[in-house]
């Protein structure tokens, strides 16, 4: 979905609809029956204009056909949209958080460090941030979004973002406790002896923002401890399972280094270009309860192919 410049003022009117046994089976026949104000034409109309979704998708086709517990929703004042993005994919939404797949090469928000405000061209370099609130703001022009904890610029995979500002609070003074699993995926360089460990020191940011590790505590040092397991081996690379003790900026970068295997692709902590032709880090893993609900929110995405197939 390309970034709308200029949200409707229109405030959306829709009516939501379970589909129950004996209902018609097919949609047309269900929306005639249900929305007896409206004629036959009319609600062909707005079949052919996407604003009647199918369990959350717009569809068109007037004989799609339904099952019970199906629902059906009708917008009275425009199109539904379904997010598309070739960098990100929402993989779960409700009322207090959004969680996504962020592509490699995005940046989570814009003031990143070493990445300016804007591209080449002098236009606003776009962020996971910037297409998630646009996004937002054409359902809703009154709607927020606050960013709660950030990946690399060339890491993929699973972030959680807030909806409102108590959930941001929420969720970021209560990190530790709340998120339960945060699993990585990764190709290093070699092979990691022992096979699986784990790796402890302090890191610290020098002045042109890149971090290094040191083995014992100095000012403005933080710790950080980075547990491993070696998934699989082959080709000169292993593919590694990583999970975070401490989250610090550039901590599985400088821990990978750090035991001697870097990540292959990453050529500011020691690594070199790899055939897959990006940072082969990937977050896979989030599990955490959910800040309003209390309820165990997991969620996993496939390993990259490209990871594969440097190890095959």
């Amino acid at each position: 979905m390309g970034s709308p410049r200029r949200a409707p003022q229109a405030p959306d009117v829709i009516r939501r609809f379970k589909v129950a046994e004996g209902d018609p089976s097919r949609l047309l026949d269900f929306l005639i029956a249900n929305l007896p104000e409206l004629k036959r034409t009319r609600i062909k109309q707005m079949l052919r204009h996407d604003q009647v979704a199918l369990d959350g998708v717009p569809v068109t086709d007037a004989l799609s056909p339904l099952d019970p517990g199906d629902e059906v929703a009708v917008n009275f004042t425009r199109e539904f949209r379904l997010f598309r993005h070739r960098r990100l994919k929402i993989v779960y939404e409700d009322d207090d958080i959004i969680v996504v797949e962020k592509g490699y090469g995005l940046l989570s928000m814009g003031n990143d460090s070493f990445q300016p405000g804007t591209d080449s061209h002098g236009a606003p370099r776009e962020t996971a941030y910037s297409i998630l609130r646009d996004y937002l703001k054409w359902k809703d022009p009154s709607s927020k979004l606050f960013i709660v904890h950030r990946l690399d610029r060339d890491t993929s995979g699973l972030m959680v973002f807030a909806k409102n500002i108590q959930t941001k609070e929420t969720l970021q003074h209560n990190w530790n406790q709340m998120v339960l699993d945060r699993k990585y995926v990764c190709v290093v360089e070699g092979q990691p002896e022992p096979e699986t460990g784990s790796v402890s020191s302090y890191l610290k940011e020098n002045s042109k923002f890149e971090v290094f590790s040191l083995d014992n505590p100095a000012p403005g040092a933080k710790l950080a401890v980075t547990r491993y397991r070696t998934i699989s081996t082959g080709k000169g690379y292993s593919m590694m399972e990583v999970e975070l003790d401490t989250g610090r900026k550039n901590q599985i970068r400088v821990h990978m280094q750090k035991l001697g295997t870097p990540i292959a692709g990453d050529r500011r902590y020691g690594g070199s270009s790899s055939a897959a032709h990006r940072l082969c880090l990937h977050a896979q893993t989030l599990r955490f309860v959910h800040p309003a609900t209390r309820r165990l929110m997991s969620f996993t995405t496939p390993i990259p192919a490209s990871f594969t197939r440097l190890i095959r």
